[in-house]
């Protein structure tokens, strides 16, 4: 996985920013946006999951280890979809990781025009559940999620979850 980073660099605007007058003047250690790049391929899952996981372990991210294994899922499951459904348009998909003062964003890249949508849970069914799996837990810990078409024709599918996440109950 080619790691081509731009971090720190400006801040997303995803909201959930403290307000200025709780937030320290300046970045704080950790914001950045970082991007990998890897071939459409089984193998880049794993690789993409580890990217990340040490790319905010090093940073020193604060987050909880909820929040940790729920965020490295949602790459696992974005990153699967890439791979399974988007490889004979995209041979190659980003990964982006953008970290505010207050959340955490991971987005995939490709190239493929297709925009999946989240299936409802078919039990007789082994898969096609993820995207379904990523909305639930980005809702759970107060997080958004969407997907944007790209200027080139493809597509990007972020989420952004709350660095302190709130359970809805």
């Amino acid at each position: 996985m080619d790691d081509q980073g731009r971090g720190p660099g400006p801040r997303p605007d995803v909201g959930g920013d403290a307000p200025p007058d709780r937030r320290p003047s300046g970045p704080l250690p950790y914001e950045g946006v970082w991007r990998f790049t890897a071939p459409a391929v089984d193998a880049s899952v794993p690789q993409a999951r580890r990217a990340v996981r040490d790319l905010l372990a090093r940073q020193g991210v604060p987050l909880t280890d909820d929040l940790l294994h729920g965020l490295l899922l949602i790459v696992s499951e974005l990153v699967t979809n890439a791979v399974k459904h988007a490889a004979l348009l995209s041979p190659t998909i980003a990964v982006e990781v953008a970290v505010g003062a207050e959340w955490v964003r991971v987005a995939v890249e490709d190239n493929h025009p297709y925009r999946p949508s989240a299936l409802e849970a078919d039990h007789a069914r082994t898969g096609g559940r993820g995207l379904l799996l990523v909305r639930e837990i980005s809702r759970e810990a107060g997080g958004v999620c969407d997907v944007e078409h790209t200027a080139s024709g493809g597509k990007v599918i972020w989420v952004a979850l709350p660095l302190h996440p709130v359970r809805l109950g």
